[in-house]
């Protein structure tokens, strides 16, 4: 099943939240606002009084009352992830172009770990098991392959994305909206 996608006040993307997560914030009245059409509703239990069911429409976006987050949150780093690498590449092995199952993918680190280079989005790239075998403990260059597109940081909009396997149309329209245009997202 999709999920939420949880705003603060301001419109800030914060993260993901299951469907009864969301109702909880409906049922407490912590909702400031809403974005999209309703894309499925929560049936609960029958009043008695009013021999009804309860029904609660969840909308795709909520943006949640209380105070404004930090100002520079649109600017954070996710984390990283091997699901959210593979996704960044596309599935993609950066040396040989390939397309691949996510299973036969790896991560490879551009400048290996064993020779200062660190464990983030802008020294890692997604590689078959085959390529990175062959490049090994070497860096592209020594290697003699240079990849074939450049290792990045993505922003939180995009984090969210990679970080989602079931984006709503509602959604992925509001999070592209703060994607950068040279993102490999939207090429």
């Amino acid at each position: 099943m999709a999920h939420v996608l949880k705003l603060d006040v301001a419109g800030m993307p914060e993260r993901w939240i299951s469907p009864e997560a969301a109702a909880s914030l409906y049922a407490t009245g912590s909702i400031a606002w809403t974005l999209g059409e309703p894309w499925t509703t929560l049936r609960g239990g029958y009043n008695r009084l009013l021999a009804r069911r309860t029904l609660m429409p969840l909308h795709p976006i909520i943006a949640v009352k209380g105070k404004w987050n930090n100002p520079r949150a649109h600017v954070a780093v996710p984390p990283l992830t091997r699901r959210s690498l593979i996704r960044r590449d596309r599935s993609l092995c950066a040396y040989c172009g390939l397309l691949f199952d996510e299973s036969d993918l790896t991560t490879d680190h551009i400048m290996p770990v064993s020779r200062g280079g660190g464990h983030a989005w802008t020294n890692v790239l997604a590689a078959c098991r085959r390529c990175n075998h062959g490049k090994s403990d070497r860096t592209p260059e020594e290697w003699g392959h240079l990849p074939l597109f450049v290792a990045y940081a993505p922003n939180r909009y995009e984090g969210l994305i990679l970080a989602n396997r079931r984006v709503l149309a509602d959604q992925l329209q509001f999070l592209l909206a703060g994607v950068p245009r040279s993102s490999r997202l939207v090429q």
